[in-house]
């Protein structure tokens, strides 16, 4: 997928401005789930993660109360992502040597 191609790019120190060895939120929307960003953030700082990009918002029937983070599907270079809250939905795409599960316990250890 394009996603991880540009995210592996993009991981570089001096482009992304972070200190050696934390990953990188890519801000590329205006529209984000609400509390989104701050959880992106606090992953990013995991050493084992290069890059978050938020993307898609949709609309959805069910509700959900507050923040949800799971991990969905596998993507060349890492995983996708879902963020949900109220009746909204955004995909996460996150590079990492990760496995699934090792991530989601990740994703759930940096909850803001």
């Amino acid at each position: 997928m394009a996603h991880s191609g540009i995210a592996r790019l993009a991981s570089v120190d001096g482009f992304s401005g972070f200190p050696q060895g934390l990953g990188r939120v890519v801000i590329t929307h205006s529209t984000y789930v609400d509390g989104l960003i701050p959880w992106l953030k606090n992953l990013a700082k995991d050493r084992r993660i290069q890059t978050v990009t938020p993307a898609v918002i949709n609309r959805v029937k069910g509700r959900s109360q507050t923040l949800q983070l799971r991990v969905s599907t596998p993507i060349r270079g890492g995983y996708k992502l879902m963020a949900r809250k109220g009746s909204s939905v955004q995909e996460v795409f996150v590079v990492t040597e990760l496995e699934q599960s090792q991530l989601q316990q990740v994703v759930n250890e940096h909850r803001p």
